[in-house]
């Protein structure tokens, strides 16, 4: 009767943790899905000056900031959606070590 109930308790503990799913760790979005942020054109030096710079100079530093105006456009809903895969691997890897700590405990 004994032998019954010991082995009748071993069954019940193993199968606990067969039934239990494995915990699964998450994986990171790939360094290489990181946008890369647009470079700020260099401001030229002639800019502080008080007489300023000569008119193509000053035309050609206004381009350059459309042209990273532009880009930066492009750049944010990439960085943003790049934000929102790190906060999903951050939440999954919460949520990972609490299915390893519950594993433990079974």
């Amino acid at each position: 009767m004994a032998r019954r109930i010991l082995s009748a308790l071993v069954l019940a503990c193993s199968a606990g943790s067969v039934l239990a799913a494995p915990c699964t760790p998450p994986a990171p979005p790939p360094a290489e899905a990181r946008p890369e942020k647009p470079k700020l054109p260099e401001k030229p030096a002639c800019l502080d000056k008080k007489d300023g710079c000569p008119g193509w100079e000053a035309y050609s530093y206004n381009d350059a900031i459309k042209a990273y105006n532009a880009q930066a456009q492009v750049f944010r809903p990439l960085a943003e959606a790049y934000v929102q895969k790190l906060n999903a691997y951050v939440k999954a890897s919460g949520e990972y070590a609490q299915c390893e700590v519950k594993a433990l405990q079974q």
